[in-house]
């Protein structure tokens, strides 16, 4: 299927009686964060940010990066981790997780964030009641990467997910490694050798398989599921997801062992009710004090993923399960039943999906709001969307900036309230009403329609007589 050339961009549907109104908050790679009111408009830019992902904490406070790792020599490295105040004044920053020597480049610490941070005091970055991010002092979750060898996974160099926990001093109080615990992510031995024989190669510099790829790491944070008596859920533990085996898992943050996970594998045990999960991205619980609070809120992209079998979509058993199209799931953690989700379908398409319709598999966030709402970045084209727990868009933005190279690709965006940028005189935004795409014409392009002549004998609806054909231009088919 081809694609219009024109595409409208910026805010193209708002409703503000609908809405949970407030600022939304992104990154530009080349440009740094934006900011931006309902309407679209920019409230403030932090010029050069890098952000993986951008953050805004309450008083204004900006988190990101000064930069990226060269990408000959690291997979989505940031140099380090970085608080600003709004003028832009570091507060905070990290980047002692390891000591680099890249070829060609400046010797010196480094954070090898990516993905993912959590500041104590909120379990998820994003707005909750009663659970805002500390900004002056606090430990910091840090999802970062490590090289290692290790022969039980892949005879090749791999690249592996780690998450260190560091106090407002930056010394390290906690860590984990993805590697250490290979065997309790449940893999069959066909995806085992399979991995052995390409652990997800990616070719820099230097040749290493993204075995893993965690892509979110949140802690679960006060919860009924904990409340309850399951300690599974304590508030401590983490939960993360691996984009390339199609796992989503809790550790727990006293042992570090794997307590609760969904697949990788989705045709047998209580998975079968979610169906398959692929290549998905922010998988977190949502927080207390929001709708749906304690279940699982995932940005399930579709896309290709897994280590598996050979079968027609792969010739060697990797990214070996795939999907075109999109869903977010909301599910209860402890039967895997779905209690709410929002798929092309609920998007207003009819079956077979196709990848025009919903679907981004890359990157992409959701967002649970205080309303109910759930705000959603589908990002490999730029274009977020709130929705209604009923699917009704009551607010859309298609992002205009050239990203990623020709892509408006985004990687997460958030929404806050107006408060936590107490220094913009924050005036009403304008209801924005959708456009009739049927009727709306560029100027210059004539609007006229030919007139209709009826000819008899012909039919134009679907429900005809069987013994009667239909006619197209007047001509019996």
């Amino acid at each position: 299927m081809g694609y219009p050339s024109v595409h409208p961009k910026g805010v193209t549907i708002y409703k503000p009686d609908k809405c949970w109104n407030g600022y939304t908050v992104f990154g530009v790679t080349g440009m740094g964060a934006v900011l931006m009111d309902m309407n679209g408009a920019e409230m403030r830019v932090w010029k050069g940010v890098y952000g993986f992902p951008i953050k805004l904490f309450p008083g204004g406070n900006m988190l990101g990066a000064h930069g990226e790792r060269n990408p000959a020599y690291g997979f989505q490295d940031t140099l380090d981790l970085v608080q600003w105040d709004w003028d832009g004044n570091v507060v905070w920053k990290y980047d002692h997780t390891e000591y680099i020597e890249d070829p060609g480049e400046p010797a010196g610490w480094q954070a090898r964030q990516h993905h993912d941070f959590q500041r104590q005091g909120n379990p998820v970055g994003y707005y909750a009641p009663g659970l805002d991010p500390q900004t002056s002092g606090g430990n910091t979750l840090i999802l970062c990467h490590r090289n290692i060898v290790n022969p039980r996974i892949s005879s090749h160099l791999l690249v592996d997910d780690i998450i260190v926990e560091v106090d407002w001093q930056g010394n390290k109080l906690w860590e984990w490694a993805a590697a250490d615990h290979f065997d309790e992510f449940g893999f069959c031995q066909t995806a085992r050798n399979t991995m052995h024989r390409n652990p997800n190669l990616r070719t820099g510099g230097t040749l290493m398989g993204d075995w893993i790829h965690i892509n979110s790491m949140s802690t679960l944070g006060p919860n009924k599921r904990y409340d309850a008596g399951d300690e599974r859920f304590h508030p401590d533990n983490i939960i993360c997801d691996g984009r390339e085996v199609n796992i989503l898992f809790i550790i727990s943050k006293k042992t570090g062992k794997i307590v609760w996970k969904v697949g990788p594998d989705y045709s047998q045990g209580p998975e079968q009710k979610l169906g398959w999960i692929i290549g998905q991205h922010h998988a977190h619980m949502i927080p207390k004090g929001l709708p749906g609070e304690g279940n699982i809120l995932v940005y399930d992209n579709g896309g290709w993923a897994g280590y598996g079998a050979v079968n027609p979509s792969t010739k060697d058993g990797t990214k070996n399960a795939w999907r075109d199209y999109t869903r977010i799931l909301e599910f209860n953690p402890l039967n895997m039943e779905i209690v709410w989700q929002h798929t092309p379908a609920e998007d207003g398409h009819s079956m077979p999906f196709n990848n025009s319709h919903f679907y981004s598999p890359f990157v992409s966030s959701a967002q649970r709001l205080p309303n109910g709402n759930t705000l959603i970045c589908e990002g490999s084209e730029g274009r977020f969307l709130e929705i209604t727990a009923d699917h009704e868009t009551v607010w859309e933005y298609l992002s205009p900036y050239q990203n990623m190279g020709s892509l408006h690709m985004v990687y997460r965006c958030y929404r806050t309230p107006y408060d936590w940028a107490p220094q913009i005189q924050h005036t009403p935004e304008t209801a924005i009403e959708p456009i009739d795409c049927n009727k709306w014409r560029v100027p210059g392009a004539s609007s006229e329609r030919l007139s209709e002549v009826e000819i008899e004998g012909c039919v134009t609806h679907a429900a005809v007589d069987p013994s009667r054909s239909l006619c197209i231009g007047g001509v019996e088919d």
